[in-house]
């Protein structure tokens, strides 16, 4: 499909994105479209650095424009008449440096690739997204209509009471009326006044029962902000700080948390009204004596609850330049923002939030103290977040270690590593409206904290084992119980870390061999489990490396040299040996692929391919594996492209011919390969001359 095609079927999302690049000048959306298919056929690249070429590419965008603007005038079509006619002057500014315009073309290009490539790892993350299932789209879309009918019953509640209050101004004329009357028969006008009460104390109970049921939904509906979706959006967060593509904005959650706060705080003015009205008229077995009190605790205690839960981490603890959230490291800066789901404009920059360190939490023998330093007290505001949520964002705190350790009452005797320790960055401020005044705290997930980057593979291992398994965030002792992964959230895990760095995760093939290294050959690894020892501390049959340094290491290798070929799905990367074998076995000669060295402790990759002997049996081999040090000298597709093997006669052959199973080598790698030429050529000067890898048979 031609690839202006693919952007017009895009979601409105990306179809947003591709509006906001061409309200860019350079390119108008009108020409791009009428001449999609020949703008995309041409070699924009080569005209870049080809002057010739490029005027001949802008003489033809000239004449394209000029068959359209006919096309137009016999469809009488007046508007795009003018819009063409505009363009093709606009173009003119290009008649002396056409390369510039070719220069347009190649960026605008790769900027639509950008967005399909983004939409179609969207798609790939909502395959892999458990929690959007049909069924809590449903349960979502049920809150709405469920928030949509409180909102409603206080408008009907408040209706209500408008109406009482006319009624009891009614029932205070009459009453004062009859009491002036003198009247003959003193049983009527007690018949009549308490006919009056009546009407007037059942207008009560009907208020307070309308009061009570609005009370009653608004805590169920709290229940299910509270103690499932907030739950949900915290576990997802969770995840998404160790790389799982799960949804973690917040600004579904602000919206519900608010219209319910403003529902609770609507019936404590409904309850001040009714005091109001007591105050005028009062009677024996009045109900809003009676009953009023216990509504006002009740809705004042839900309230009080909901903005206890509505003060979070939006964006937890990491530093600008650093690898991974949650480990920070001493005397550098880190960033964090906290956010109030409840939104009242008022109270835009009234609350000040302060920040501080591992208090009330317990301590192990030998644990570190920090003192949280820079600016320790910011304001929630509405300034400083992209969609208007009351946030306080902390961009320039640093931690220092304090003098004087762990020790006294509390203290643990389990000793733990320094990557082990877990620390929590706690967080204060008061809520203040409308005479209620709420301390409202909110502590970050755990944070590892180091003092050398040597640390930050180790301290991000735990990281790692925590999120995944923990499910209670302020769970500092964590690692003093050794706790224990199966095989799925591992596998689902170590998935994550490719996709989050490279934009694709690992198929099960891939996954099953690394199943096979960790636990040997199973029929079914489901019901295995591994260890946080055997994960992070143990050393590895392959070398003196715990599986965690070996799989690191190679995604390190990936993202830092191999991340275009990886994302393409030229790599397979985990398989083993006898895999290899069985894989290539049945292929032409010269079929190869890539594979993960699996005893090398910094990651290394190396390729297979398949001869044949005289006799026809097909021949494996493989090459020393590359390493980060060969690949900063040359990139593997280099290597791939121009690597010989000396034969026999000493006569270099490249035995790389397809990538498996069955493409030819240079249409797989063709789009990597770089060869330059004019004024960027090296060899103007000198002698033409290549870097490659020469293998002995």
């Amino acid at each position: 499909m031609a690839q202006w095609e693919r952007l017009n079927e895009l979601h409105s999302v990306y179809a947003q994105q591709l509006h906001e690049l061409y309200d860019r000048d350079g390119l108008p959306m009108d020409v791009r479209h009428y001449l999609a298919s020949w703008i995309e056929k041409q070699e924009w690249e080569r005209a870049t650095h080809d002057p010739g070429f490029a005027m001949v590419l802008y003489q033809v965008l000239l004449e394209n424009l000029d068959h359209q603007y006919s096309r137009f005038v016999q469809e009488e079509n007046f508007l795009q008449q003018h819009n063409i006619r505009r363009y093709k002057q606009s173009f003119q500014c290009y008649q002396d440096r056409p390369c510039s315009l070719a220069s347009i073309m190649l960026w605008y290009l790769a900027k639509e690739m950008e967005i399909i490539d983004t939409a179609n790892l969207a798609d790939q993350v909502q395959r892999l997204k458990m929690d959007q299932s049909p069924l809590q789209i449903d349960s979502h879309q049920d809150l709405e209509r469920q928030m949509a009918g409180l909102r409603n019953e206080v408008q009907c509640i408040e209706h209500t009471l408008v109406c009482l209050e006319e009624q009891q101004d009614e029932f205070d004329f009459k009453y004062k009326t009859l009491k002036m009357e003198v009247m003959a028969d003193k049983a009527q006008q007690s018949s009549v006044l308490q006919t009056l009460i009546n009407k007037l104390n059942q207008c009560r109970k009907t208020m307070l029962s309308d009061i009570t049921k609005l009370l009653d939904r608004s805590g169920e509906l709290q229940v299910v902000l509270v103690q499932r979706e907030l739950v949900d959006w915290q576990r997802r967060q969770q995840r998404a700080c160790i790389g799982a593509p799960d949804h973690v904005g917040l600004d579904q959650l602000e919206m519900w948390f608010t219209c319910l706060a403003r529902c609770l705080f609507q019936v404590l003015e409904f309850l001040n009204k009714l005091e109001e009205l007591m105050g005028k008229v009062s009677y024996e077995q009045d109900p809003f004596l009676i009953q009023k009190p216990d509504l006002q605790k009740r809705a004042d205690n839900l309230l009080r609850d909901l903005l206890k839960s509505a003060f979070v981490v939006d964006s937890q603890p990491s530093m600008p330049q650093g690898k991974n959230q949650l480990v920070l490291r001493t005397n550098v800066q880190f960033s964090v923002k906290t956010r109030l789901l409840v939104k009242f404009p008022e109270l835009n920059h009234a609350m000040k939030v302060s920040v501080n360190m591992d208090r009330d939490t317990p301590q192990f023998k030998g644990s570190r103290r920090f003192n949280v330093l820079g600016t320790d007290s910011k304001a929630l505001t509405m300034a400083e977040s992209q969609n208007g949520g009351m946030v306080a964002d902390f961009r320039h705190l640093t931690l220092k270690e304090q003098k004087t350790g762990g020790g006294g009452k509390g203290v643990s005797e389990i000793s733990l590593s320094v990557t082990e320790e877990l620390h929590l960055i706690n967080f204060r401020t008061v809520f203040e409206l409308s005479g209620m005044s709420v301390e409202l705290q909110t502590s970050s997930l755990p944070v590892v904290i180091i003092s050398n980057s040597s640390q930050q593979q180790s301290a991000w291992a735990s990281v790692l084992w925590f999120n995944m398994l923990c499910h209670d965030t302020k769970d500092v002792q964590f690692f003093a119980n050794f706790p224990v992964a199966t095989w799925q959230a591992l596998g689902e895990m170590l998935s994550w870390q490719f996709l989050s760095a490279t934009q694709r995760g690992l198929d099960p093939s891939q996954l099953d061999m690394i199943a096979h290294k960790l636990f040997g050959k199973q029929e079914n690894y489901d019901t295995c489990q591994i260890s946080w020892a055997k994960f992070s501390k143990e050393n590895s049959a392959d070398g003196n490396f715990t599986f965690w340094v070996w799989f690191d290491g190679i995604l390190t290798l990936v993202k830092t040299y191999l991340e275009d070929m990886w994302r393409d799905g030229f790599i397979i990367g985990f398989v083993s040996k006898e895999k290899v074998k069985r894989l290539l076995r049945r292929k032409l000669r010269g079929t190869f692929l890539l594979r993960f060295s699996e005893s090398i402790k910094d990651g290394g990759i190396t390729f297979s391919w398949v001869e044949y002997t005289p006799a026809d049996e097909p021949d494996v081999k493989s090459v020393r594996p590359f390493v980060k040090a060969d690949l900063t000298q040359i990139p593997l597709h280099e290597i791939i492209r121009n690597f010989q093997i000396m034969e026999v006669d000493n006569i270099p052959e490249n035995p790389l011919l397809y990538l498996y199973p069955d493409k030819p080598k240079d249409q797989a790698f063709g789009k990597y390969y770089v060869d330059k030429c004019g004024d960027d050529s090296p060899y103007l000067k000198y002698i033409r001359t290549k870097l490659v890898f020469v293998s002995k048979e």
